[in-house]
């Protein structure tokens, strides 16, 4: 079983910066894809940015040129850097991973860490 803990989310304003963490733990072999949605309250849920495991990455438009996302393949863990934060950034951040452990290859969610966005 693979666990995804989030960390790093907050109250910051309007211009401002936070970074989100996402560490895979328990009988994991390896960190695949990994990536970041959010939900914001009475939105569905959408995908922010994603990384694979070459380092390929892909953003929303909303984010592109404020948001970077990383990852540390020793440590089993992808970062979220964002930057020129904007009220409408306000949202539930859920970390997503595929992560292979001795079953085989599986898509798993983190918990959710809320960003909140003052103007």
């Amino acid at each position: 079983q693979v666990q995804l803990v989030e960390s790093g989310g907050g109250l910051v304003q309007a211009g401002g910066s936070l970074r989100l963490s996402c560490a895979a733990s328990g009988s994991i072999f390896s960190m695949d894809a990994g990536g970041w949605y959010r939900q914001a309250p009475g939105k569905q849920r959408e995908l922010v940015a994603m990384i694979g495991s070459s380092g390929t990455t892909k953003y929303a438009d909303s984010v592109k040129g404020r948001f970077t996302i990383s990852r540390d393949n020793a440590q089993n863990t992808v970062y979220l850097q964002m930057n020129s934060l904007k009220p409408e950034d306000t949202a539930v951040y859920y970390c997503y991973a595929v992560a292979s452990d001795q079953s085989g290859a599986y898509g798993y969610w983190g918990q959710g860490a809320q960003v909140t966005v003052s103007s």
